[in-house]
C-alpha cells in the first residue's frame, strides 16, 4: 500500500522540528539523528516506519530524552531549514552532537537494526582510559592520537575534552589518564598532547585554554583531519557530495615518499584553495578504473589528476610537482576554465575566441568524470539538483 499524505509517527516520539524549536531541541541532545525528508519522495515514505521503529528500540535502551533524540524536518514545509543544512537529497539523515552537525551523515543500510546499531556506536565512549603510562609507548603511530592528562574526570577541563572527542571520534584516537596515573605528565597542570603519524614525529602540546571549546576543537580538528585525505570506496559518496572538485594523487600504497611530497606542495601552494577543491590521495590498485579512464595504469603511478565531476584532467608530470607555483596554476586553470578550453582547442590562442577550433578540426573531449559515479545514487535518494562543475 502506497504511503500518501503526511506521515504521523506513533509511539516513536519523533520530534518534528521547525525554526522555533530546532536549536533548543538539538542543543539539549547528546546525540540527535534528524531525518530531512519530503512527503512526496518515495524513499522518504519508505523510511518513515523504519525510522520510527528504530526510535522505539533506541528509546528503550536510552530512556533519558536528552541522551538520544530522533527528529524530523519536513523540507517542503520548512525550506529555510533545508537551506540552512544544505540538504540536496531526500531523505538525508544528519547526526548532531550537542547541537553541532557532524560532517559524516548516516549513509548506511535503511533497516531498523542498522540504524539502531549506528546510534549504539555513537553512544560508545570514544575516550580510552590509560591505567598505566607505559601504555603510551604502545600507541599505534600509524593513527593520529590525542592524549589528555587530567587530575580528575569531574572537571570542566575533561568535560570540554569529552565534547571535542565525541565530535572528532572518527578522525583521531582519544586517550586520557587521571589522578596519580597522570601526575608525572601534569607538571604544570592538566594538559593535552597530539601524537602525529610516524614513530619519530615530535609531540605537539595544546597551549590554549582547556575549557574553551572553540579553541580546543579548532586545534584538535587541525591535528586530526589531514589537509590531504584518503579517498576510499567507503567515503567516496561523502566526499563527492561535498560538491567541490578533487585534486587526487594516485600512488602505490607503500609509496609514502610521493604522498609526503604531494602533501608538502599542497600545503605550500594551495592552502588558500582548500574551500574550493578537495585534496585527496588514492590507492592506485584500488582505483585502477579511474586511472584507465585517463589512459594510465598503476605502473604509471604516481599520477596527479583533477576530477571536476564532469571531466578529468591530468597534471603533466609528477616530477614537476616541486616547480614553484605549477601545482597551484593547475588548480587555477581549472577554476578559470582554461583546462577545459585547452583540452578542446589546444593552448589558449591570443587572437581567437575559445570557441574557435584550429584548422576546423573536431575538438577532442576530456575523459568524463570517474568519481561522479560514487555520488549519492538515484536508487536510494531523490536528488534535488545537478552540479555544474567544470
Amino acid at each position: 500500500m502506497q504511503v500518501t499524505g503526511l506521515y504521523t509517527p506513533g509511539r516513536g516520539e519523533i520530534t518534528s522540528l521547525d525554526s522555533g524549536n530546532i536549536d533548543d531541541t538539538l542543543n539539549n541532545a547528546g546525540v540527535a539523528l534528524v531525518n530531512f525528508y519530503a512527503d512526496w519522495c518515495r524513499f522518504s515514505q519508505m523510511l518513515h516506519p523504519i525510522f520510527e521503529e528504530s526510535s522505539n528500540i533506541v528509546r528503550e535502551e536510552y530512556p533519558d530524552a536528552t541522551q538520544v533524540v530522533f527528529a524530523r524536518v519536513d523540507c517542503d514545509q520548512h525550506s529555510d531549514l533545508a537551506q540552512r543544512y544544505k540538504i540536496s537529497k531526500y531523505p538525508t539523515l544528519k547526526l548532531f552532537r550537542n547541537g553541532m552537525m557532524m560532517k559524516r551523515e548516516y549513509r548506511g543500510q535503511r533497516s531498523v537494526t542498522a540504524i539502531a546499531d549506528f546510534i549504539r556506536q555513537q553512544k560508545v565512549d570514544p575516550i580510552k582510559e590509560i591505567v598505566n603510562l607505559e601504555e603510551i609507548s604502545t600507541v599505534d603511530r600509524s593513527k593520529r592520537t590525542i592524549i589528555g592528562y587530567f587530575e580528575t574526570k569531574d572537571s570542566d577541563n575533561y568535560h570540554t575534552y569529552e565534547k571535542v572527542a565525541n565530535i572528532l571520534r572518527d578522525d583521531c584516537i582519544f586517550l586520557a589518564a587521571f589522578g596519580e596515573v597522570s601526575k608525572p605528565e601534569r607538571f604544570s597542570g592538566d594538559n593535552i598532547i597530539y601524537k602525529p603519524l610516524g614513530d619519530n614525529a615530535p609531540e605537539m602540546v595544546y597551549m590554549g585554554s582547556l575549557t574553551n571549546f572553540d579553541l580546543s576543537y579548532a586545534w584538535t580538528q587541525d591535528k586530526c583531519v589531514p589537509l590531504v585525505r584518503e579517498i576510499t570506496f567507503e567515503n567516496g559518496e561523502e566526499l563527492t557530495e561535498e560538491g567541490i572538485p578533487f585534486l587526487i594523487l594516485f600512488h602505490q600504497k607503500d609509496d609514502t615518499e610521493s604522498l609526503e611530497k604531494f602533501q608538502q606542495e599542497v600545503a605550500r601552494q594551495l592552502i588558500g584553495e582548500k574551500s574550493s577543491i578537495n585534496f585527496l590521495h588514492a590507492d592506485c590498485d584500488k582505483f585502477r578504473h579511474p586511472l584507465l579512464h585517463i589512459q594510465k595504469t598503476p605502473a604509471d603511478c604516481p599520477v596527479i589528476a583533477i576530477d571536476s565531476f564532469r571531466h578529468m584532467y591530468v597534471f603533466p608530470e609528477f616530477s614537476d610537482l616541486g616547480v614553484p607555483g605549477k601545482l597551484r596554476q593547475f588548480v587555477l586553470d581549472l577554476h578559470s576554465g582554461k583546462l577545459h578550453r585547452e583540452f578542446h582547442h589546444g593552448p589558449d590562442p591570443t587572437d581567437t575566441t575559445p570557441e574557435q577550433e584550429d584548422n576546423g578540426e573536431v575538438a577532442s573531449k576530456p575523459p568524463k568524470s570517474s568519481f561522479q559515479k560514487l555520488a549519492p545514487s538515484e536508487t536510494r535518494y531523490t536528488i534535488l539538483r545537478d552540479r555544474d562543475e567544470l
